[in-house]
């Protein structure tokens, strides 16, 4: 598959490096530029680019930048892309965004309504980064940890669930996007190493 990687930060860096590694073609960009990327284009074999670099033509691109970034991306560029949304929003960083900090809107419905003609799956939102690093194991496994996905679209949460299985990890369906609450900062499942059962378990469990 052809990938753009928005953001190369903990979760951005990680997946250029994964993604590059299982043999997909990889475009990672930031808000600093190329030359920003060379160490990790160079070590990876990624290609560095702009934003739009990593829109054009690919068939999926992950962001993975703070959710009070969203806006300043050139947002035409998205349109009919699979957009992967890895962000977590937290006020002291991206602001007083008050549809999500009154919780009207997941974080994740309020970046699709940003894109209105793209398709955003939420998903990489819940794990830390040295586990997408070297945490992956085979299907069947013992101990292979489960990672929440969702979606309004099934076709292209079955493309991201596919993604998430080739990286090791048990793909778990999380509902839509206005579902998506349950796998948000400070509920039971965020940040917490669970195989594919218990993650079904702890979006059970999460309450408003």
């Amino acid at each position: 598959m052809k990938i753009g990687i928005i953001g190369s930060g903990n979760i951005g860096g990680t997946l250029t490096r994964r993604l590059q590694g299982l043999g997909h073609e990889v475009t990672v960009a930031n808000s600093r530029g190329p030359q920003s990327l060379r160490e990790l284009s160079q070590e990876t074999g990624a290609k560095a680019g702009t934003v739009e670099d990593a829109v054009r033509g690919e068939d999926l691109v992950v962001l993975a930048i703070p959710v009070g970034a969203v806006t300043r991306l050139p947002l035409g560029a998205f349109a009919d892309t699979l957009v992967v949304d890895a962000d977590n929003y937290y006020a002291e960083r991206d602001g007083d965004i008050s549809e999500i900090a009154d919780q009207s809107l997941t974080s994740s419905r309020w970046t699709a309504d940003h894109f209105p003609n793209a398709t955003v799956v939420k998903a990489f939102n819940t794990v830390v980064a040295p586990h997408l690093l070297d945490g992956g194991r085979p299907a069947g496994e013992d101990g292979r940890l489960g990672i929440p996905v969702a979606a309004d679209d099934p076709m292209a949460k079955r493309t991201v669930m596919a993604v998430v299985d080739e990286l090791g990890f048990d793909p778990v369906d999380a509902g839509n996007l206005d579902e998506s609450w349950r796998q948000q900062p400070n509920t039971p499942v965020y940040l917490s190493d669970h195989d594919a059962s218990g993650v079904r378990r702890e979006l059970a469990a999460a309450r408003p």
